[in-house]
């Protein structure tokens, strides 16, 4: 699939049809408002407890700056390194939750995900977030998405192109047939590595500049307007 160069509202996709949609949650379909500069704070405060130096791991994400924490752990001290990452992962968890429980899906999610699925298009939600605070903005997940893969379940999260991979297997879907659609320079940068058409969004972290300068393909204002674009695709 291809669009024009315009990137200032739904532009057209041509060549091949869409077959499935794969989206970002966080900033994308729902409002969570995480505070990762604090969660991030909140993991290094725990790594040095845990008596690791933190200074070259302190500007990774929490999620990288965990794993990279508890290799070294693991290599001189396994029974510390499986407590580390539990009470690591089970602060991220609190704080994910508490954003949740005062977030929301954004108006027109569940419209958007209805029309795609009457449309017979294949859906699917891959999020470096935990499942309960998905399920927590969303309790009918299940009724709207074929699929949520959040971190618990793959092995490798995004922007490893296997989050994605993962996605598109359980669709049944090849890569240049589906969209990868989100908010962050992460979920363009996952995109384009799997061969997805990329489409950003203006509704989180990320703005027109940076998801360009990650891949984006085409920028639409907010997810709801994925219609439009897949209105003017050109179906074989």
């Amino acid at each position: 699939m291809s669009a024009t160069s315009r990137t200032t509202g739904p532009q057209a996709l041509d060549a091949r049809p869409c077959r499935a949609v794969v989206f970002d949650f966080d900033g994308t379909l729902a409002r969570l408002n995480i505070d990762f500069a604090a969660m991030r704070s909140d993991v290094l405060k725990l790594t040095a407890r845990h008596g690791l130096d933190v200074e070259a791991i302190r500007d990774l994400p929490a999620l990288e700056l965990i794993e990279q924490a508890r290799a070294t752990l693991a290599a001189v001290e396994p029974s510390r390194a499986e407590a580390y990452g539990s009470a690591a992962h089970a602060r991220i968890m609190e704080i994910e939750l508490a954003a949740a429980r005062v977030g929301e899906l954004f108006g027109g999610t569940r419209e958007l995900l209805f029309a795609l699925r009457r449309r017979r298009i294949g859906t699917a939600i891959i999020t470096r977030n935990c499942l309960p605070a998905v399920r927590t903005i969303f309790p009918d997940l299940d009724r709207f998405v074929d699929a949520a893969i959040s971190r618990e379940l793959t092995p490798r999260v995004k922007p490893h192109p296997d989050h994605l991979r993962m996605a598109l297997a359980v669709l049944s879907v090849p890569p240049d047939h589906t969209l990868m659609v989100g908010d962050h320079p992460l979920d363009m940068e996952v995109g384009r590595e799997v061969g997805a058409f990329t489409v950003g969004v203006l509704t989180g972290s990320g703005n027109r500049a940076e998801l360009t300068r990650a891949g984006a393909r085409c920028i639409l204002a907010s997810a709801s307007d994925l219609l439009g674009l897949l209105d003017r695709a050109v179906q074989p």
